[in-house]
């Protein structure tokens, strides 16, 4: 482990003791959100110590100009930048005359907890400022998950040893810059800025997209807890920002405190910014801090309530699940179609764009199984809703008739991956975006999807991959050449196993469904087939390619080759791969790693995860242990499905080393590189470790299958799962597995494949 400052709870994150070399990695770890925004944990003083500012808008990006030659024809016009928003949490604040800046001041002291349990962020310390005044500190922030377009901050000061003129400065300010952005550029034009009373509203525009956002403060003064009723004595104002000042006399012992109001109301849901941040801090000031304290505490009740997984006997495994399962749900509510989940979520810029085949791949499961399935349904209609797009970014790479290649990543359907072996050569990420209308229907039952909107994805996918592959006089099979597969430390390759089976699997389901829906669903499939001019001479040319498709093998190992070639390889394995070098990706050339045989992350098994039913228990542990040997786990998405994996194989040791690897890669900063911000897509594949891996959780044929394991450091683990709108509770122990039903319905579940009749308000224990 890299980093042990996190101290370890069931409920919270915290840090004791300040030291500025942590600042960035806990701006990162501290980070909150509600869905609609995202803040880092950065201070509201002026801080001029090493940071990384960032608060951002779901929904809001740009995009950056890609410049390159010509002859990468098809390239993609620009990248994708998430954008760091306007600031509303500022406070300069000056204490007898001294600004507060924890850079240049003695500290001590020092506690900042990330509740989890109710969402809010509390940072306290006491501190000797130059000028001899001794201050305790007091700072509370939470973003409303109800009044999901404001934030709220409660600054409290307390003089210790003197009396004291404290001088609050809250500002909102626009004139922001992102931590990637080149010679300092900005992408915010100022387009207005007013202020009344204790209010502030700064207007600006996104260049190119035009987002509009009026980012808004309120502000009161209270002294011991009473408000001053007080107007800021003085106002500065210029084309980007609003800043008001306060100033309190403070008797030694008297608490000081302000509490701001902030937040955004954005062009996307409002015609008129101005007047829709108004209203928000209205709708704050009628409920006040206290209201909206307790409205934050019930609303993650009732998160936690479906969503939690507890963890008896270990406490670090603990708080790595529930830190997980709080940023997912921060960062997606399933609320708004129109929004997906970024890779960082609202903690950080890194990888640009908003969405990654990681949705459909690892977050879909936990959406579908802790939240009502309508939000899961959102997801999948993100994509339905840019298939137009898909087919216009294949048109771009000479694909037709209708064949639709989705992008690596977006934001509104347009590829926005600027690296060449990704853009143009990942292309397996179709293939998640048709398993997951699989999954969906599998797990929820609603088959409804697939006519109304998720054939015409189908088809379109099945189209690109009977375009995408070639026969191969020479194997006299079907190859698909060029690609890379979920390994991204091999580029360019040939007939990547994932690759060539995920899209024989694609072919396959199309077809099945098409003839399903054709069957069952006439006006539906008349209105499809009428809309994508299917043939059955083109449905024999698909069912062609999946039925030839070549699938490299080794008679020498017994298991599927990750692709042609991969045995040319020196085949070290890690275990015997000097420490130093490693994490690979920071020490050695890429020309370096692309040669050699480390893979970092599931690639063959990947598939195996995907397509259990397919492959035997054997043939996953001959697979298994030839891949894992060469794995060095340096794609956050990787542990989680060795964890589960190893579970099925009953390598107990292994699947929870996995599982603590995935459930604080953050927390314990395993890659080194958590000042950038959490890994969000990949804390959906924690829950899955222990739900599918060590659970067993498994849908077959229109129900719940478990094959309960436990590792031995726990004494027991407990989950929900709403399958079908029932809402199944198991706890797990050491020598016993229990459940119980919330709802008036029983329902048949298989425990090692035997049947069990779970009834209402009964405990029944296997």
């Amino acid at each position: 482990m890299n980093q042990d400052y996190i101290k370890p709870d069931n409920w919270s994150v915290i840090e004791e003791g300040f030291d500025a070399e942590r600042v960035k990695s806990s701006e990162s770890l501290f980070s909150i959100g509600n869905g609609a925004m995202g803040q880092r944990a950065n201070f509201e003083e002026t801080y001029t110590g090493e940071t990384f500012q960032g608060s951002y808008i779901a929904g809001i990006y740009y995009p950056d100009k890609t410049k390159v030659g010509w002859w990468k024809n098809g390239y993609p016009e620009y990248f994708a930048k998430v954008l760091n928003a306007p600031n509303w949490i500022g406070i300069d604040i000056e204490i007898n005359g001294e600004t507060l800046d924890l850079n240049t001041i003695k500290v001590r002291n020092f506690r900042r907890e990330l509740n989890m349990q109710q969402g809010w962020y509390n940072r306290s310390f006491e501190a000797t400022l130059q000028n001899g005044t001794e201050i305790s500190v007091n700072v509370n922030r939470f973003l409303c998950m109800e009044l999901d377009q404001a934030g709220v901050i409660n600054y409290e000061i307390t003089p210790l040893n003197q009396d004291a003129k404290i001088t609050y400065k809250p500002y909102i300010d626009a004139g922001v810059h992102n931590e990637d952005a080149n010679w300092e550029e900005k992408f915010w034009e100022p387009l207005d800025v007013k202020h009344s009373g204790n209010e502030a509203f700064v207007t600006a525009r996104t260049f190119k997209t035009h987002f509009t956002a009026t980012t808004f403060m309120q502000n009161d003064i209270l002294k011991n807890g009473s408000s001053l009723n007080i107007k800021p004595e003085n106002v500065s104002t210029d084309k980007e920002k609003v800043q008001f000042e306060y100033t309190v006399d403070v008797a030694k012992g008297d608490v000081a405190s302000i509490h701001k109001i902030g937040g955004y109301t954005v062009s996307m849901n409002h015609n008129d910014t101005y007047a829709a941040a108004q209203s928000v801090i209205q709708k704050a000031l009628q409920k006040g801090y206290e209201q909206l304290f307790d409205d934050q505490i019930k609303a993650w009740a009732k998160i936690w309530d479906m969503s939690d997984i507890t963890i008896d006997g270990d406490v670090k495994a603990q708080q790595g699940i529930r830190f997980n399962i709080f940023q997912l749900n921060q960062t997606y509510s399933g609320k708004d179609s129109r929004l997906n989940i970024g890779p960082k979520g609202f903690t950080g810029e890194k990888y640009g764009g908003s969405t990654y085949w990681d949705t459909e791949a690892y977050c879909i499961p936990f959406y579908m199984a802790t939240k009502d399935q309508q939000v899961a349904r959102n997801l999948l209609t993100y994509r339905y809703n840019q298939l137009d797009k898909a087919i216009e970014n294949a048109q771009k790479l000479g694909f037709k008739n209708g064949a639709a290649l989705y992008p690596m990543v977006t934001m509104n359907g347009e590829e926005c991956h600027n690296e060449w072996e990704i853009t143009f050569e990942e292309i397996h990420r179709n293939g998640a975006i048709a398993f997951a209308i699989f999954n969906y229907n599998r797990f929820t039952g609603d088959y409804s999807y697939i006519p109304e909107k998720g054939l015409e994805v189908l088809i379109g996918i099945a189209r690109f991959w009977q375009q995408r592959a070639n026969f191969s006089a020479d194997k006299n099979k079907y190859v698909i050449l060029g690609v890379t597969g979920p390994n991204e430390y091999e580029n360019n390759v040939n007939n990547n196993f994932y690759t060539n089976y995920i899209a024989k699997w694609c072919i396959d389901y199309t077809l099945e469904q098409i003839a399903k829906v054709a069957s069952e669903y006439a006006s539906d499939y008349n209105r499809i087939a009428q809309k994508t001019n299917i043939t059955d001479t083109e449905l024999q040319s698909w069912k062609k390619v999946a039925d030839q498709m070549y699938f490299p093998f080794s008679e020498q190992y017994n298991v599927y080759l990750q692709q042609d070639g991969f045995l040319d390889k020196e085949l070290v394995r890690v275990a015997d791969l000097d420490r130093s070098q490693r994490p690979i990706n920071q020490k050695w050339s890429w020309d370096r790693i692309l040669r050699s045989p480390y893979i970092k992350q599931a690639d063959v098994l990947q598939g195996f995860y995907f397509f259990e039913d397919h492959f035997t228990k054997e043939e996953l542990r001959r697979n298994f242990e030839f891949y894992e040997s060469f794995t060095v786990h340096e794609s956050s998405l990787s542990p989680c499905v060795h964890s589960i994996q190893a579970a099925v194989l009953d390598k107990m040791d292994m699947a929870y080393t996995f599982y603590l690897r995935t459930s604080r890669l953050d927390l314990d900063d395993y890659n080194k590189e958590v000042e950038e911000g959490c890994h969000i897509t990949s804390m959906a594949g924690t829950w899955m470790s222990i739900v599918e891996g060590f659970g067993g959780m498994r849908v077959k044929e229109n129900a719940l299958h478990f094959a309960p394991k436990i590792p031995k450091q726990w004494e027991g683990y407990s989950f929900k799962i709403n399958f079908r709108n029932q809402i199944l509770k198991v706890a797990v122990h050491q020598n016993e597995t229990k459940f119980s039903i919330d709802g008036d319905k029983e329902l048949t579940v298989y425990v090692n494949g035997n049947a069990v009749l779970v009834e209402p308000n009964s405990l029944v224990t296997v």
